[in-house]
């Protein structure tokens, strides 16, 4: 039905607007009054929950088993006893007894004493001692003293002069040489010289060796002091 329809025929839209608003009424009312209640205590029982559980079926029996193991027969109820056989004691056999005769005694040999020992032989005489050598006799007290030389008397230089020196197999002087100077001036030096001169002069007397022959290497020091008077 359009709508130029429905604007011709007004009564018959009307009619079925009024019938669906009483319907609404009804329901409102019915839901109001005791069918609404019937509803709420429905929803509000308590709703009962089970759990099934599942039954599994039993597993396979396993396969290739081992037979079971074989048992031994029972042992018999009765074990007769082991025989047991016993011998006889034996026979003693006879005993002998022997007696030992003990043999007649050794003569006994008398040995004739023995020789007296020699007397010890008597000790060697000591040994000669062996001769030592002797050692160098050096005397400066016998040598002559050297002379003052002029150019140290006129400087007056003084001082003490020192001198070690070695002496050979005839006690002449092999080796001599200045330990101590008297200065260090050129005076001096010349002091010096002239002692060393003087002691070359000088005979001295050797050592010897433990056969007596005479030897050199004897070392010895004079010293000389010279003074102005």
């Amino acid at each position: 039905m359009d709508f130029a329809e429905q604007q011709r025929r007004p009564t018959k839209h009307v009619v079925g607007f009024g019938i669906v608003v009483l319907m609404h009424l009804l329901l409102g009312w019915a839901l109001v009054s005791g069918l609404a209640r019937k509803v709420v205590e429905v929803i509000k029982a308590p709703i009962e929950t089970k759990i099934i559980e599942e039954v599994k079926p039993p597993p396979p029996p396993p396969e290739n088993l081992p037979p079971p193991p074989k048992l031994a027969p029972p042992p018999p109820s009765y074990v007769p006893p082991p025989e047991i056989s016993v011998a006889p004691p034996p026979t003693p056999a006879p005993t002998i007894t022997t007696t030992q005769v003990a043999p007649p005694p050794a003569p006994v040999a008398i040995a004739p004493a023995p020789a007296p020992a020699a007397p010890p032989a008597p000790p060697a005489p000591p040994a000669a001692p062996r001769p030592v050598g002797t050692p160098a006799r050096i005397d400066v007290s016998s040598c002559e003293k050297p002379e003052y030389p002029r150019a140290a008397l006129r400087a007056e230089a003084t001082g003490t002069t020192r001198i070690r020196f070695t002496i050979d197999a005839t006690g002449k002087v092999a080796k001599a040489e200045i330990d101590k100077s008297s200065g260090p001036t050129r005076e001096h030096r010349a002091l010096d010289n002239a002692a060393v001169e003087a002691l070359g002069k000088c005979p001295f007397r050797p050592g010897t060796d433990p056969e007596g022959k005479p030897v050199g290497g004897a070392i010895a020091t004079v010293e000389y002091v010279w003074k102005v008077e």
